[in-house]
């Protein structure tokens, strides 16, 4: 049987009520002390831990190309990156959090500890409001997409608040962020297979999740990647692999056309 649309949009809401109802179940899960200790810690130029800190620079290289995107006119090169204006905001938000994300994660890196990692996940949260808010306007309605963003950029930054501000009372509790993102990602997912698209390229979305779902991947074997010639540490190559997945999204809106 096939669901109206007000059903689809309805089984959207569903998950994400059972994410929430999920986390609020669940026991705190505090931030790892541990997880600040990074495998390759090797210092370059002055500059410690060098290589997390210097390829956060492939963020804002894709942040600076996403965004000429965004900018560019519709009509460039015969593409239809945007068939209403209203679509531009939410990639605009997505790529300028993401220059962010640049600067808070490699500031982060130079002395890692949870008061500079609040800075790194701050802007990445919002990274995940804005794409998937980008999505629903794409998929489901331009209006709802529009309206959507501010509440969900402020759920997402609200997790990283709620995180810090649990560590601090001794409470700590990162799954709501990690369930934001979790979610997020799922949603995208999600709308992509119950709404039609408006342009072509999916594939370029499906894409940049595979490839961020590898960077996750990388990231849990930090030490196991470094330890293979001590060349590059997991969270290196996390960082490398995430762009790449963010770059699919700059290479969606450039070579896109209206279906």
């Amino acid at each position: 049987m096939k669901l109206s649309r007000k059903s689809r949009a309805g089984l959207l809401l569903a998950c994400a009520a059972a994410v929430a109802f999920a986390v609020a179940l669940l026991p705190p899960f505090p931030q790892p002390q541990d997880y600040h200790r990074f495998a390759d810690a090797r210092a370059l130029f002055g500059v410690p831990n060098f290589l997390d800190v210097v390829s956060n620079l492939a963020f804002l290289a894709v942040a600076v190309a996403g965004l000429a995107a965004v900018l560019r006119p519709s009509s460039f090169a015969g593409s239809a990156a945007f068939i209403d204006s209203a679509e531009r905001l939410p990639y605009a938000l997505f790529f300028l959090a993401l220059a962010a994300t640049a600067f808070g994660s490699a500031w982060y890196h130079l002395a890692p500890d949870h008061a500079r990692l609040f800075w790194d996940r701050l802007p990445i949260s919002v990274c995940f409001a804005a794409l998937l808010s980008a999505v629903i306007a794409e998929r489901y309605s331009t209006r709802a997409g529009r309206m959507l963003l501010p509440p969900l950029a402020a759920a997402g930054a609200g997790t990283v608040c709620y995180w810090l501000w649990s560590e601090t009372r001794g409470a700590g509790n990162v799954l709501p962020y990690f369930a934001f993102q979790a979610y997020a990602l799922f949603a995208i997912l999600l709308l992509m297979r119950l709404f039609p698209p408006r342009y072509s390229r999916s594939a370029d979305l499906y894409r940049a999740v595979m490839l961020y779902g590898a960077a996750l991947a990388v990231e849990l074997f930090d030490r196991s990647v470094f330890a293979l010639g001590e060349i590059i540490g997991g969270h290196t190559l996390k960082h490398l692999l995430a762009a790449l997945a963010i770059y699919q999204v700059v290479r969606m809106l450039r070579l896109r056309t209206r279906v």
